[in-house]
């Protein structure tokens, strides 16, 4: 197999490795297992049973195996076409695929996030509609910039207009 063509197998294997080692280690479907897993792991009187189950709650841990298996499978070998292709590449693909799977939890992250600040916008838009209805009875309401109804005249102003020195520094008073 040609050295670009290792690459591409290279890349191109991890993603399945990073999506089953992610999906078994975070995902809710197999979040009873991994449960159980944890509880061993913690739990389990020998050296030997606690890190057997903890392999199956870390994805760097358990990516290794998955890789293993996929070499199996494929006969996937890098650089060198005996035993020492093997080593090579099964590491090589276990860090591509922790690239991915780390990739993939800062864009999971980054749309939590959004998908928060969405929440929080939706929710002070609620609470500035109810305020709204409470003062649409009286007189009218202005608003700032960003739409939202000021607290007071004072509060609308810039910051430097409110306070006043008067030319005395040790005591500041509030313009109302």
């Amino acid at each position: 197999m040609s050295l670009q063509m290792q690459f591409i197998w290279l890349f191109t294997l991890a993603v399945p490795i990073a999506c089953i080692a992610w999906t078994v280690t975070h995902e809710e479907v197999f979040r009873e297992p991994r449960e159980f897993c944890i509880k061993c792991s913690k739990e389990g009187r020998s050296l030997l049973t606690r890190k057997f189950f903890y392999l199956f709650t870390c994805e760097y841990c358990f990516s290794h195996y998955v890789t293993v298996a996929f070499l199996v499978l494929t006969d996937y070998k890098l650089l060198m076409n005996d035993w020492r292709g093997y080593i090579i590449g099964g590491f090589a693909l276990v860090w591509i695929a922790n690239v991915y799977m780390s990739l993939f939890a800062r864009i999971r992250i980054d749309l939590k996030r959004e998908r928060t600040e969405v929440s929080v916008l939706e929710k002070q838009d609620k609470v500035l509609e109810k305020q709204e209805g409470v003062v649409k009875g009286s007189e009218p309401v202005s608003k700032d910039n960003s739409g939202r109804v000021p607290r007071s005249e004072s509060a609308s102003r810039p910051r430097s207009d409110r306070w006043n020195n008067d030319g005395d520094n040790s005591e500041r008073r509030l313009r109302v």
